[in-house]
């Protein structure tokens, strides 16, 4: 019996075809009650990258992207718990923080930002990792 469910597997040679990579991912885990999100990005769910050189359209997709996958592994974004937000420039902290604030208002997550030199494609300038719970069936 499986301790876990694997939301939406990939393959990291289809997601990232100019780098020689072979990784079998997933974009979601739910493990028993919590939810782990891979990092969201300006790449939606298509593959397709949204908001180049716009950090705000690019926290924007990622949240989108947040929200229906926690919605598939049977959360939603008013479970999220933990959050670790990764910027490529201290500008960009105002136009993403502003964001994920908007879409998780009223929620309470503890949450890190780090900056970074640079992440997986060179037209991300943000990335966000989040947690979630499952609530309890009543």
């Amino acid at each position: 019996m499986p301790t876990h469910t694997r939301i939406r597997p990939f393959n990291t040679k289809d997601a990232y075809p100019e780098q020689s990579l072979d990784n079998d991912v997933c974009m979601a885990v739910r493990a028993g009650n919590t939810v782990y999100l891979r990092g969201q990005t300006a790449m939606d769910l298509e593959g397709r990258i949204v908001g180049i050189g716009d950090p705000a359209a690019q926290a924007e997709n990622a949240m989108r992207c947040a929200e229906i996958l926690l919605k598939e592994a049977g959360s939603d974004l008013s479970h999220v718990c933990k959050i670790v937000i990764y910027i490529t420039d201290r500008a960009y902290r105002e136009p993403v923080y502003r964001v994920i604030g908007k879409w998780l208002k009223g929620v309470f997550p503890v949450s890190t930002g780090i900056i970074v030199n640079g992440l997986a494609k060179p037209e991300y300038m943000m990335e966000i990792d989040i947690i979630a719970e499952i609530p309890a069936s009543p």
